[in-house]
Parts: C-alpha cells; structure tokens; sequence
C-alpha cells in the first residue's frame, strides 16, 4: 500500500484527491489546519496540519514514518487566493499569498525529500495552475506565487535527477470548489474609491462565472493518481483539452497580443 500525504486535504481539490487515492488503494493522511475531513474513509487519516509551520510538518512526515515505515509521495495542495489590482496592494497582503501557496509547499518537500533519500525513491506533485502561465487581470500576486510554486517544481526535477525522486507540477483550470468564496479580497479591492472599481466588477462576475462553472475537484484527483501510477511521472500536467489548448496558445501567440486578448476578455 502506498503512502501519501496531501495538504490542504480538508476540502475541494484535495478532499477529493484523498477520496480518489484511497479508493484506488493508497493510504492517504489528509493535513489541513482544522484536521478533519468531511467524508470519512477507512484509508484516509485527517491530521492538523499549517504549511506555514516548518517544525510541525517536520513532526508530521517523522510521525507518518513511524507509523507506516516509509512515505511514498506528496501531494502539496495547500493555498490561498488573494483578489485585487496590484496598485495599493500592501506588503502583508503579497507576503500572506506567497506564505501560503509558495512558501508552505516549499516548506513542505523540504520537510519530505530527507525521508525520500533515505528510502532511495519518493514523487512531489505541486498543484499550481493554468494562472501560472496565464496572467489574468486583478489575480497578480496569485499567479505570481503559482508561477514560481511551478519554476521550484521544475527545477527540482532537474536536480533531482537519478535519485529515484521524481516532481510533477498539475496546472488545473477552473475548478468549482469553496475557494471561489473563500477568495479574500485586498484593502484596494475593498477601497469605494477604487480607480479600478468598475473594471474589478465585470472582473469578478466572470471568474467567478467561470469557476462555478468549472470542472468538478475530481478531475485534479485523477490526474494525480494517473501520474503516482507512471513509472515516470510527467513535468508538467494540464488536466482536460480545452485548458491543455490554452496553454499552448499561450507559449505560442506573442505576448502582446496575448495581454490585449486577456484584457478585452477580464475588463
């Protein structure tokens, strides 16, 4: 039985990985700061878990082995979604997305690759997303930490070349989760006398659109058991065609073009 451990794994797309693995015969230990699961499964152990917190996630990875004798994989889920135009954007606004989503998943390898020398093998799979390399308007600090979660992902993979550890980063799109409400957003967003209001509006209903509109958690939790099942895991994964075409269209259309495009469509 496989060993994973996932962050965030409370709700939405890691809630739903858990399930996924478990069903397919993993042992799964669900971290996430309320330690509780909402679906309950005799294979997924619920844990309190903060990325943010080095020495506990330390603790936690020490625990898993002692308790099942090895840790196969993570899985590092865990973040946050900060809204608002870049102008205004306080320091501690900034600093709190990349804690989070950046920070806490670097937190979390480092706490995980000991365990995984020592056992000659082990896979981290980053969930960053399309956003990474598809900028959209009043989400800057968001898809700034998701592009460099997938730079660190990418570039692990190549130093960790020939030590059995393998990386893979997942860039889903639109996903109907509780992240569209948990969405906070920042004291300029907030401001009534906002330059960006009117535009920040028609913003919003779309993403949101979109989001509630989005594939279900399930799709993410079956491409991270598809890639635990390789023998070698792919670098870099787009779940579902239609995100897969926007993600070539974006490498390949200039960037200028690429940015007006966006705008005619976000504002």
């Amino acid at each position: 039985m496989e060993v994973v451990l996932i962050t965030g794994g409370s709700s939405g797309i890691g809630a739903a990985t858990a399930q996924i693995l478990a069903q397919a015969g993993m042992k799964v230990y669900a971290g996430s700061r309320r330690g509780t699961i909402d679906k309950p499964h005799p294979d997924i152990v619920p844990i309190c878990l903060d990325v943010n917190d080095a020495a506990g996630l330390q603790a936690a990875v020490q625990e898993i082995v002692r308790q099942e004798g090895k840790l196969d994989a993570v899985v590092c889920n865990a973040g946050n979604g900060i809204y608002g135009p870049v102008e205004g954007t306080l320091e501690e606004e900034a600093r709190s997305q990349f804690e989070t989503t950046y920070f806490g998943s670097f937190k979390t390898i480092e706490a995980c690759l000991p365990v995984f020398r020592a056992q000659g093998h082990g896979r981290i799979i980053t969930i960053t997303s399309v956003m990474a390399v598809l900028q959209l308007p009043f989400q800057g600090f968001y898809s700034s930490a998701k592009a460099a979660l997938l730079a660190l992902s990418e570039n692990l993979s190549m130093e960790l070349k020939g030590s059995g550890i393998q990386c893979c980063s997942i860039l889903p799109g639109d996903v109907a989760t509780g992240f569209t409400a948990a969405r906070k957003r920042n004291q300029a967003a907030q401001s009534p006398d906002s330059p960006y209001r009117m535009q920040m509006e028609k913003n919003l209903r779309k993403i949101e659109k979109d989001e509630l509109g989005g594939m279900a958690p399930e799709v993410i939790g079956r491409a991270v058991l598809r890639q635990l099942r390789k023998k070698h895991m792919a670098v870099r994964v787009v779940p579902r065609l239609d995100y897969k075409l926007v993600a070539l269209l974006v490498r390949l259309v200039p960037e200028k073009l690429k940015l007006s495009i966006i705008r005619a469509l976000y504002i």
